[in-house]
């Protein structure tokens, strides 16, 4: 089927689900703008910059108490859900102070059985109900391709409202995408940007969906090589693998991390993901050898940085988080600002935020 030949309302979700990445992307605009946010293969190079440009200046503009309140105006008129029914904090608390930053007003349900769902309603009347009500839905699910069905469902309804992945069970993560995106351009914005980097990405790549995403992302990077640390039974999918050839990105897999450390620019750690079982998957035992300890920072290059989406357990020493490579927590703060930029963005109030931080630079 061709994209431009389909009409999402006249088709089943089953035959939705079936097409292609790049015949789904059209759907999650609207009118050529950005609307619905399900999977990072919907960012561009131009897109990414973008994105990263309203975040510098929606940051530097919050320093100011007169910035504060102006950005506060700018989405007063807005009302968000926040339907997180799988474990949150970082995501969460993210979106809802980028929320508070733009002025919208936030509801949220972070359990279903305060829901109607314990009654028997479908999880699809659930996101129906909710857009009755808000002019978004920020949403983190267990199962995988859920946010999908959601936009499918709204996008079929007489009331569409953006539908945002905060996170689909092992499937992708594409804000967390964004704001590790965001943290790499910060970091190497005086060294030439991403483009030529190398990024190790060490740990539980299998279940891990930040990895999955952020490698998506990091197609549209001139250059960039990638190395895969994992014990065999985690190696990244071969799907992943497979785009990245596509794409004609250089990637490499180990098993040793002591041997890529000296080799690349930024290090990104991610725990054990045993919330999702896979059979023969290792024990936390087994897993550390991929941990991050102080010993090897000295093999590392002076200016890499260290990310990791945290939360963490055991793989990143906490002796390391005073080295100035160390960028997890600032990574961390990141997430607000990208969050409120995808936020101007899918609302289009870029042009208003853009023009406010150049007439006003004077007092950020």
């Amino acid at each position: 089927m061709k994209t431009d030949t389909i009409d999402p309302r006249n088709i089943s979700l089953v035959q939705f689900k079936s097409l292609s990445t790049e015949q789904k992307v059209a759907f999650y605009q609207k009118e050529g703008a950005l609307f619905d946010v399900l999977l990072s293969q919907q960012f561009s190079r131009e897109l990414l910059e973008e994105i990263c440009t309203i975040a510098n200046a929606t940051r530097k503009i919050a320093k100011s108490y007169e910035g504060m309140m102006w950005l506060q105006t700018v989405l007063a008129h807005k009302r968000a859900m926040l339907y997180f029914i799988q474990p949150s904090t970082r995501t969460f608390l993210s979106f809802l102070n980028a929320c508070h930053i733009l002025g919208i007003k936030v509801s949220e349900v972070r359990d279903p059985s305060t829901s109607s769902e314990v009654k028997g309603e479908t999880p699809s009347d659930t996101i129906r109900t909710f857009s009755s009500y808000v002019d978004v839905i920020i949403m983190r699910h267990p199962s995988e391709g859920f946010a999908e069905t959601a936009a499918w469902v709204l996008n079929n309804s007489d009331r569409p409202v953006p539908v945002i992945n905060a996170g689909s069970g092992r499937d992708q993560h594409p804000t967390q995408a964004l704001l590790d995106i965001y943290t790499l351009e910060r970091s190497f914005e005086e060294n030439g940007g991403i483009d030529g980097k190398s990024i190790a990405m060490v740990g539980d790549l299998m279940r891990g969906r930040t990895v999955r995403s952020l490698s998506y992302l990091l197609t549209n990077y001139n250059g960039v090589k990638i190395f895969y640390v994992a014990p065999n039974e985690l190696r990244m999918g071969d799907d992943i693998k497979s785009v990245l050839s596509r794409n004609n990105i250089q990637f490499f897999e180990n098993d040793d991390i002591e041997s890529v450390l000296p080799h690349v620019d930024a290090v990104y750690m991610t725990r054990i993901q045993d919330e999702y079982e896979v059979v023969g998957a290792i024990s936390e035992k087994e897993y550390e050898r991929f941990h991050l300890l102080e010993r090897h920072l000295s093999l590392m290059k002076k200016d890499a940085i260290i990310m990791h989406p945290l939360p963490r357990r055991k793989e990143i020493d906490p002796s390391i988080d005073n080295d100035s490579r160390a960028m997890y927590w600032r990574q961390e703060r990141n997430g607000m600002w990208v969050r409120a930029a995808l936020l101007i963005k899918i609302f289009q109030k870029e042009k208003q935020v853009l023009n406010y931080f150049s007439q006003h630079s004077n007092i950020v």
